[in-house]
């Protein structure tokens, strides 16, 4: 290899990715505070001290190292995140969460398992990025059946993408960079199943990592709706009018419970004049009953998802798009009553209080007291908190009634059950562009994304809260560090510095810190980026020891897939950071943990399989 000389700009850039790892790690200050200084930094360094191509030009103008922010790989990030936002909000893929929970057995394990395996094959064959965007949802509705936080279950579902796209030649968009690599270097191109069998041995071992361990150290990260919905359990007292088209028509109750009110305590059974009280025996609910029942916040809102109508009959309507709701937005919130609120003393007919205030109240909670009487005949008392529904203007607009405070953080956003045919239209468009080819992955997400605010599926409100300003900051910042690496010649050194270190040693412990070293590097560049120039370096290497270089190639498409230790490397890392809610600390925590797997399994492994 040809030594690389080294450069005050080499040293300066190493010292700007070791301070801005070492910030994104201990989280001192705000990561978007981080990417900016990193940013500014790299523009102020290369303003000062230039680095000249074969030209004279500067290779570092603040244009170049800006790109990052119009790179295809964050617009299509932040694109696919308002398209899943649209398939959040209307709740399309609930079904698929219970069809997987179904087959599984109802299981957590099982369901888990199944889901990864799913995604781990599919990978092979498809594009990453479509197949992690078609299970976020997925996982999210599968961690809330499982009572777990999403977070458990993102970094597993990108980790098993990768994976995956680690087995085939079309796996990944990195495998077919370092086949081009070759062809240019005028070697035998890769077959598509070229290296499928050390691939399925390092897929396999990583998966049960992903499965048995990975779920046990990812740090729970519950998002603040979560959190709010789950905080301390508080019942809310509900009613449910029984309709003709009621499910609960013609149920049962068995051993004193009703199987179709799953987390719910029913209080009273009111039919005509005469009251049901607890326990209930063989009590057949009729059309017309009224069941006062007692519920958590959570239950509540999922009561809601599945059955906009269960509560109030009113609400099927505002679901099915009539009364001139079609499609409108629709919010869960709390009020509380305020200690000099007129209310006071009046039950909510006596109110009047949807004509009031455009808002209907699903739920009210009372502490240290059992209530069994009808919502509507409950008088309130200072300090009852009320569950509302409705639009979020009428919502926002209860924040200065002095009768009721409005609890911060407390607004949820409701699915919108009518535009599900709409969002999965959309979706399922989007992913067939992308996988087919049909127009680049950057067209098919923005033409998603315009399409999920265009058939009404998110408001514009909505999807502009669906982009992470984090991940912006942070993929632009990444950009233009590892272009700065790149250019510096910082790459190329550290591979000449890996081959002078291990200068006598045996082809196994060469090819294996050279492994260890792209794996190490795609956490801080990009794949493609380690596909383009590390591919040529192993090349070098081989001949250099008189090897053929198909060990070397198939080293740089498995580590330069190793990008688990940092959000930045691979974009379905990216994608699962908002959903999960993580920090840039948990993906080294778990990721690197597996990229020593991975480089185990590799080691020991391929040079037998190769005949080393």
């Amino acid at each position: 290899m040809t030594p690389v000389d080294p450069s005050f700009q080499m040293w300066a850039t190493f010292a700007l990715i070791i301070a801005a790892l070492a910030l994104y790690t201990l989280e001192r200050l705000p990561m978007e505070l981080t990417s900016l200084l990193a940013i500014a930094s790299l523009l102020l360094l290369f303003h000062f001290f230039p680095i000249f191509g074969p030209s004279g030009e500067n290779l570092l103008t603040p244009l170049r190292i800006l790109e990052g922010f119009a790179n295809p790989a964050l617009i299509t990030v932040l694109a696919l995140l308002v398209v899943g936002q649209g398939l959040l909000r209307t709740g399309v893929l609930d079904r698929a969460a219970r069809l997987v929970f179904k087959v599984s057995g109802g299981g957590a394990w099982r369901s888990v398992t199944l889901s990864l395996a799913i995604v781990l094959v599919v990978s092979a064959f498809l594009n990453n990025i479509p197949v992690v965007v078609i299970f976020i949802p997925i996982m999210q509705a599968l961690a809330d059946r499982l009572g777990r936080s999403s977070s458990s279950l993102m970094i597993p579902l990108s980790y098993a993408a990768i994976l995956g796209g680690m087995t085939t030649l079309i796996g990944s968009s990195t495998n077919l960079l370092v086949a081009s690599s070759l062809i240019e270097l005028g070697l035998p191109e890769f077959s598509f199943f070229e290296f499928t069998v050390p691939g399925l041995v390092l897929a396999a071992s990583g998966l049960a990592y992903v499965i048995l361990i990975a779920p046990r150290i990812i740090p729970d990260r519950s998002s603040p709706a979560r959190e709010i919905m789950a905080s301390s359990g508080k019942q809310y007292i509900s009613q449910i009018q029984v309709t003709a088209d009621s499910k609960l028509v013609a149920q049962s109750s068995v051993g004193g419970f009703f199987p179709n009110l799953k987390d719910m305590t029913v209080r009273l059974v009111q039919r005509g004049e005469h009251a049901f009280v607890p326990p209930f025996e063989d009590l057949t609910i009729r059309r017309g009953d009224v069941m006062i029942v007692a519920a958590t916040r959570s239950a509540l809102m999922e009561a809601v998802k599945e059955d906009p109508g269960l509560l109030n009959p009113d609400l099927a309507e505002v679901a099915a798009g009539t009364e001139g709701t079609r499609g409108e937005a629709q919010v869960l919130a709390e009020v509380m009553i305020s200690p000099a609120s007129r209310m006071i003393g009046q039950n909510l007919e006596q109110i009047q209080f949807r004509r009031r205030f455009n808002a209907i109240v699903v739920g009210v909670q009372r502490r240290s007291r059992m209530i069994r009487a009808r919502m509507t005949e409950i008088r309130l008392e200072a300090g009852d908190i009320l569950m509302l529904q409705g639009r979020p203007e009428t919502i926002e607009a209860l924040r200065g009634n002095p009768d009721m405070i409005l609890l911060e953080w407390s607004a949820t956003d409701l699915p919108s059950p009518y535009h599900a045919r709409r969002a999965l239209i959309v979706f399922f468009g989007t992913v067939l562009l992308a996988a087919t080819g049909v127009v680049p992955i950057v067209t098919a997400a923005l033409a998603g994304a315009a399409g999920m605010i265009a058939t009404g599926c998110l408001t514009v409100r909505q999807a502009v809260r669906a982009v992470d300003s984090t991940i912006v900051m942070m993929i632009g910042a990444a950009l233009g560090l590892g272009l700065a690496l790149e250019e510096t010649g910082g790459a190329p050194y550290l591979a000449h510095a890996l081959i002078a270190a291990l200068k006598g040693a045996g082809p196994t412990a060469i090819l294996s810190g050279f492994f260890l070293l792209v794996a190490l590097l795609s956490n801080i560049l990009n794949t493609k980026a380690c596909a383009v120039l590390f591919t040529p370096i192993g090349v070098e290497i081989a001949f250099g020891l008189g090897m053929d270089p198909l060990p070397f190639a198939v080293a740089v498409v498995f580590a330069a897939n190793s990008s688990f230790a940092s959000p930045i490397g691979y974009q379905t890392n990216l994608l699962v950071m908002g959903p999960g809610n993580y920090r840039f600390v948990d993906f080294a925590i778990v990721g690197l943990p597996l990229i020593a797997i991975v480089w185990v399994a590799f080691t020991l492994f391929a040079p037998w399989y190769y005949g080393i």
